[in-house]
């Protein structure tokens, strides 16, 4: 075998083993993009049963607490945001609003004691709670895709696959400021 025809093997071999890891870099990033969409969808389907809550939980609340108006307009006006949202980064915003407002409606309880006796109140308020536990691990599941997703964007060498291809980084589900002050409520 002539000198020219090992190179030109050699050169094959460095096109098609390059060509691999491209494809094996640009299908692992589309199948973590993926993986952050889907996490994505599951914290929505958890909101989307909150949402589902949150006006019988108001209706309920509503026959005890006749003069408190302007906590369950919060809650309603909250919920109502989050459903015109259409960015991911705008649904964060107002789930973090819709959150202070139900933390509001159920400190606001604590002075009905008829309505913390009241077993649909009681049910709701589980299954709330139930929900907002899913949501918070909803939450974690997904930072920790994004977290993945992005480490692979922007690690060497996969982000010259990643820049090439235009994979860019995503947005970590953050607390915004309301969510991290104490809920007051004043009576």
């Amino acid at each position: 075998m002539s000198t020219g025809m090992i190179i030109l093997i050699v050169v094959i071999a460095i096109v098609v083993l390059l060509v691999l890891w491209v494809m094996g870099t640009y299908n692992s990033l589309v199948t973590l993009r993926n993986r952050v969409r889907d996490a994505w969808s599951q914290i929505d389907v958890q909101l989307k049963r909150r949402f589902d809550l949150i006006p019988n939980l108001v209706e309920t609340v509503k026959g005890y607490t006749k003069h408190e108006s302007e906590t369950l307009e919060n809650v309603v006006k909250a919920r109502n945001t989050y459903l015109s949202a259409t960015l991911p980064e705008d649904q964060m915003k107002a789930d973090g609003e819709l959150t202070k407002a139900v933390s509001k409606l159920f400190a606001l309880a604590e002075s009905y004691p008829d309505l913390k006796a009241n077993t649909n109140f009681l049910e709701l308020q589980s299954e709330l709670n139930e929900t907002e536990n899913k949501v918070a691990m909803s939450r974690q599941f997904y930072n920790d895709i994004v977290m993945q997703y992005n480490n692979k964007v922007e690690t060497v060498p996969s982000n010259i696959v990643a820049s090439i291809f235009k994979f860019n980084k995503e947005t970590f589900f953050q607390a915004n400021e309301t969510e991290r002050q104490n809920v007051q409520v004043k009576f």
